[in-house]
């Protein structure tokens, strides 16, 4: 591929992103796209050759941006309990803002095309394989007791799941980021009352 033509297709991704964003993945169409990008729909389909494929391309444009910056967040935290938090925090902040993401983590319609469940199955893994490390670290610095990491790392990534809708209509970021902390509490020290 030229440069002229990564140009192209990255104008055609960004201006998708923006669209299927406002509309979501069902209302969005490809003449809408073509006139945002004033290409003709050929040259749409000339690098994506559906909208499922062009919708795949922004998801996957998405999820490089989370990914980037969850790493960047957790650069500068040096305790695995820090980490996990920042780790809850940034991803929650990034779904708020990244909503084709969101969407397609979430729309339940969405579900239907395996497109969507084979990124959803990748990025689960990454966030598993993401959770277990930091829990890893957790267990060399003598701060947690756990002895099955992928367990604890799966229960982690779908309590987070569970909590995501209602963190997405939180307008207070406080709150949210309090009712974290009470998740955590949970996670590091359990139900149990200290003797």
């Amino acid at each position: 591929m030229t440069n002229e033509e990564i140009d192209v297709e990255t104008r055609i991704v960004e201006k998708a992103q923006a669209i299927f964003a406002r509309y979501g993945f069902r209302k969005t169409t490809m003449d809408e796209i073509a006139r945002a990008t004033h290409k003709g729909k050929s040259t749409l389909y000339h690098y994506f050759p559906s909208k499922e494929a062009l919708f795949t391309a922004v998801i996957e444009r998405e999820v490089k941006e989370l990914k980037a910056e969850i790493h960047q967040a957790l650069a500068v935290e040096n305790s695995a309990p820090e980490k996990l938090k920042t780790y809850i925090l940034t991803r929650m902040h990034a779904f708020k803002r990244l909503a084709n993401l969101y969407q397609a983590f979430a729309d339940e319609y969405l579900e239907n095309y395996r497109f969507i469940e084979k990124i959803r199955t990748s990025y689960d893994e990454y966030e598993r394989k993401i959770i277990s490390k930091i829990l890893q670290e957790g267990v060399q610095a003598g701060l947690f007791a756990i002895s099955d990491l992928d367990l604890i790392a799966h229960v982690i990534v779908v309590a987070s799941k569970g909590l995501e809708y209602q963190w997405a209509l939180d307008k207070d970021t406080t709150k949210t980021e309090q009712n974290i902390d009470t998740l955590l509490q949970i996670f590091f020290y359990g139900l149990f009352t200290r003797t």
